[in-house]
């Protein structure tokens, strides 16, 4: 059975304030500054002001403005999948290297699993787990359970873990979120590399061992080996479908090009293998920030640290709800928000760490997205607006020049980002998805609506960490000759 082990209250402090009290300007525990909050109350009166002095020619500039950002964005993302579209820069390990290694040359690994109410799938979490092809005397799994969870312990308890299996209890505090509980399993590992998984996840079996062997064959400064993402009940529903489309580009073209180009990279949020030392370097994750993925890759590549791509599938639950699915991208969003804010406290320092080129990468990426799904609605009820209502009223928003820029961002903007998740598919043989991808703009409509509730959320409930239900799907996971798949 499983071991229990409770963190200390020393523990518990470091995970929750150790990167606010080394260095308070990397941590969103206050996610506005005072000076931020100054520069925001001017932007904001000066911009009621010309409002009520020049109520055309401000509109005007508002239009002109959020088009460019929206087209700048947009077009970013797909010159980067471009990019990444030219190169195969994943790590691909010959089979034959990973049934040469020895158990005596593999190190201690460390699994980390953070779980919150997830009683439900705890005999999926167990399975999964046990599936890792690992000498088990060098496999260290931390299952990181809140404090109040009860449920949650007593079904792993129940479910007969073996003994390298340990049951961390996060001890109760403030903020209740999952880079919290990453921090705490942090404190108490002991393998040289360690990875993180969702409780929902089904990582292929060989997946350790070949992030071994990717770090073997990267260079020194490589620090994170980041696992391709895919879902398991891709075709349970339009939804479903949407998702593995846009992880789909993200995994195989996006995070390619941003490697290729040495761009910050935002992590994603389960499968990244790290360096022990290399993380507790950066101070782990920051607790207060729900993107921490996000917030750790920038500080990563402002240290000068690398991130590489392993050739190995986890697969995961796409959402097969729509509120469920508003609830995990308004945090997403949020914590974008939050980094943005975060990072932008001193432009000298990011520009210094980062380069101007990554900072404008930085900017139209993490900032970028954000500001773009904000723009979704507003131009929305604004082209159906100007097409139901005469010409003329609308002449004077709408200048030569103002009137491009929207043209290009309903034909051109919405086209390439169509086509790029029409490209997703390609490298993975998913060709019946490709129809699907002419829906995208429904899509982000839904991330509009999720954006918006993310700002609300920045605003009144900044480190609110909005619960994503798992265990929804129909499907229990996928097909046990496809866990392999690399």
């Amino acid at each position: 059975m499983s071991r229990i082990r409770t963190a200390s209250a020393d523990v518990a402090h470091e995970a929750t304030y150790g990167l606010w009290e080394r260095d308070p300007r990397l941590s969103a525990r206050v996610v506005v500054l005072r000076s931020q909050k100054i520069v925001l109350a001017v932007a904001l009166i000066a911009f009621v002001v010309a409002l009520v002095i020049a109520p055309v020619g401000t509109i005007i500039a508002v239009l002109g403005v959020s088009s460019v950002v929206f087209l700048a964005s947009t077009a970013f993302k797909f010159w980067v999948s471009l990019r990444g579209a030219r190169y195969d820069l994943v790590d691909h390990i010959d089979p034959a290297e990973i049934e040469a290694l020895e158990d005596s040359e593999l190190p201690v690994y460390t699994v980390l699993v953070p779980v919150f109410r997830e009683a439900n799938i705890v005999h999926r979490l167990v399975t999964n787990l046990g599936a890792l092809d690992y000498p088990t005397d060098k496999l260290e799994v931390l299952i990181l359970v809140e404090g109040e969870d009860d449920e949650t312990r007593d079904a792993i308890e129940a479910s007969g873990t073996p003994d390298y299996m340990t049951v961390v209890v996060v001890p109760r505090g403030k903020p209740q979120t999952k880079p919290r509980a990453c921090n705490v399993g942090l404190a108490m590992c002991t393998g040289e590399f360690v990875v993180i998984y969702d409780a929902e996840d089904a990582p292929d079996p060989l997946q350790l061992k070949k992030s071994f062997l990717a770090f073997r064959h990267a260079g020194e400064r490589t620090a994170v080996m980041q696992a391709q993402l895919n879902y398991f009940n891709a075709r349970e529903n339009l939804l479903t479908r949407m998702f593995t489309l846009e992880y789909s580009y993200w995994f195989d073209y996006m995070l390619p090009g941003l490697d290729v180009d040495t761009l910050p990279i935002p992590l994603g949020g389960t499968s990244n293998h790290f360096r022990t030392s290399m993380l507790r370097e950066l101070g782990g994750w920051d607790p207060f920030n729900v993107t921490e993925d996000a917030d750790l890759g920038i500080r990563a590549g402002a240290l000068g640290y690398r991130v590489g791509i392993v050739d190995s599938v986890t697969w995961e639950e796409a959402n097969t709800s729509i509120p469920n699915f508003i609830r995990q991208r308004s945090r997403w969003i949020k914590g974008y928000m939050q980094t943005s804010l975060v990072h932008a406290r001193s432009p000298r320092r990011l520009v210094r760490e980062l380069g101007w080129r990554r900072v404008w990468g930085f900017a139209l990426l993490i900032g970028g997205t954000p500001l773009t799904f904000l723009g979704v609605l507003p131009f929305m009820v604004i082209t159906v607006v100007t097409w139901l209502t005469p010409e003329e009223f609308f002449d004077a928003y709408f200048p030569p020049a103002v009137l491009a820029v929207c043209l290009l961002n309903f034909l051109i903007g919405n086209g390439l980002i169509i086509y790029l998740n029409m490209m997703g598919p390609f490298k993975r043989g998913a060709f019946w998805l490709v129809p699907w991808a002419l829906l995208n703009p429904l899509y982000w409509v839904l991330h509009s609506i999720a954006a918006y509730k993310g700002l609300g959320q920045l605003i009144v409930r900044p480190h609110y960490w909005e619960k994503t239900e798992h265990g929804l799907s129909a499907h229990e996971g996928p097909e046990p000759a496809r866990t392999s798949a690399g």
